[in-house]
């Protein structure tokens, strides 16, 4: 049923499974007490948009079901037709993950997916790209400064005379001294700067600029690439030659890079990244299982496809385990879960202090119903393997990517792990984007789209007021993939070349 019918609007609910005693409230603005549904249920209270209904009478501690999974337990007796606010949900206990099923419903592989290509270019250790970028990488946030300078005059001096080159970006962090460089757990930061500064937007050239007495020096950043271009700054007389020297560089860079021009690739190519942030209650009902539906075409492509977020699939990973292409791939999920629970210990918190005021205004309750609706995003396929935060994607097809949920460490958890462009879905709004790679943003509901008209790529609300169906709205994110991944489309933050810092993930000890 459309939302409309004449000028009179139909009041609608969407009920996400057959067993479910809840729906949640489609219309803008929610619905005033007294409001009676299509089906006669009619509401005791207002009912804010994306938020929950009973359907029926639920008793004190019964369970509150969505998606066919229990989100929660009832703090008290709530009426059928009453508001069910977030503070009467009482949260359950997340999946045991020593009693997971691993493997045992394996999906058979869908239709291969054959003649599309797009349009990149390609680098000649074999991989391809869909921007042709210069990256310049620091070792130590020390020289973040000096760097942004030089940037600044390569883009207003030098650039313009390279009219193939798209961009300058300075990798800068805030890791390479006081750091336990060391620890165990100083892994994670270290790969994801070496596989940063070989992302394959970069073409191959890869320019490291650093300080000198840094922990993480230079040579560190690059073990495996003689080619590489260094400059140390502690070896530069005064500020004027540090910037000359950065600029020189960058210039021999720039013309080598200029010469690239784009081909045909194979949709197998591509590495493309799943991720949400301003998640809301429709996330999981409109964007997000639409971003599944194209993550699956991808597959069948041929594609590499990342899905990630740990404390947004933790409490839906009995979903996922059986997913797991084999035993290996099971395992390490299940690793993944238990390292990052033992992440949250340390700092005494658990995986509930991942949902935002933003998100509990959207319409969801806790991190149980935020996370059943975020591993939408992954489609159908089997989930054939699985890395740890900060490495690059070799397998082709379905990963699971460890990392926080947190937009901005994802994000560049992602760029290292190889993605060339990122799908990100949002219900609440973000303006965020990545300068690496381009960001499709895929928002949740009408309201959003005519909103934020000009930052919101794809509106995947239509299928909650029925005027799209999930299927056509993931056929139009990959082939909305295929457009900007061959340059011939700008995304929103592109356009307005919008981009977040980059932000590491260290866990650990900083000295």
């Amino acid at each position: 049923m459309s939302l409309t019918e004449g000028r009179k609007e139909v009041p609608l609910y969407i009920k996400m499974n057959p067993i479910d005693n809840v729906a949640i409230v489609v219309n803008s603005g929610g619905l005033p007490e007294g409001t009676i549904f299509a089906c006669g249920l009619e509401l005791k209270e207002h009912v804010p948009q994306g938020h929950k209904v009973a359907l029926v009478d639920l008793e004190q501690d019964g369970e509150i079901l969505r998606y066919g999974e229990v989100i929660g337990y009832a703090a008290r007796l709530i009426t059928k037709g009453s508001w069910i606010d977030e503070s009467l949900v009482r949260m359950p206990t997340p999946p045991d993950l020593d009693e997971l099923s691993i493997g045992n419903k394996v999906p058979e592989p869908l239709p291969p997916l054959e003649g599309y290509t797009f349009e990149g270019f390609r680098n000649t250790d074999g991989s391809a790209a869909t921007k042709n970028i210069l990256g310049i990488s620091t070792s130590v946030q020390c020289v973040a400064g000096v760097l942004d300078y030089a940037v600044k005059r390569i883009k207003e001096e030098i650039l313009p005379q390279y009219p193939n080159v798209e961009d300058v970006v300075a990798l800068n962090h805030n890791y390479g001294c006081g750091v336990a460089i060391n620890a165990p757990e100083a892994i994670i930061p270290i790969r994801t700067l070496q596989n940063l500064a070989t992302h394959p937007n970069f073409g191959g050239e890869i320019m490291v600029v650093g300080l000198g007495c840094e922990k993480l020096l230079p040579e560190k950043m690059i073990p495996d690439n003689n080619a590489a271009t260094i400059v140390v700054l502690q070896e530069q007389r005064g500020f004027h030659q540090m910037i000359e020297q950065i600029m020189r560089e960058a210039e021999e860079q720039l013309k080598r890079l200029n010469s690239r021009k784009r081909v045909t690739c194979p949709i197998s190519d591509l590495v493309v990244g799943m991720q949400c942030g301003g998640s809301d209650a429709f996330s999981g009902v409109t964007a997000n299982p639409a971003v599944g539906y194209a993550a699956d075409l991808l597959v069948r492509a041929g594609a590499t496809v990342l899905f990630s977020e740990v404390t947004e699939v933790r409490d839906g990973i009995h979903l996922l385990t059986p997913r797991a292409a084999n035993e290996e791939v099971g395992r390490k999920l299940i690793q993944e879960m238990k390292w990052y629970d033992h992440y949250l210990d340390l700092g005494e918190v658990d995986r509930s202090a991942n949902t935002t005021p933003g998100n509990k205004r959207g319409g969801l309750a806790n991190i149980v119903e935020k996370a059943l609706g975020s591993i939408a995003k992954s489609g159908s396929s089997a989930i054939v393997g699985v890395l740890s935060p900060g490495e690059k994607a070799k397998e082709k097809g379905l990963i699971y990517a460890a990392t926080p949920a947190s937009d901005f460490v994802c994000g560049t958890l992602q760029l290292a792990s190889g993605i060339h462009v990122q799908v990100f879905t949002t219900g609440r709004g973000t303006p965020y984007g990545l300068a690496m790679a381009p960001v499709i943003k895929v928002g949740t509901r009408n309201a959003l789209a005519e909103q934020w008209h000009d930052l919101i790529d794809v509106n995947a609300g239509q299928i909650a007021t029925g005027e799209a169906t999930i299927d056509e709205v993931g056929w139009e994110i990959f082939r909305m993939i295929i457009e900007v991944a061959s340059g011939r489309k700008e995304t929103w933050a592109e356009h307005w070349g919008l981009h977040n810092a980059l932000c590491l993930f260290n866990p650990a000890p900083v000295t």
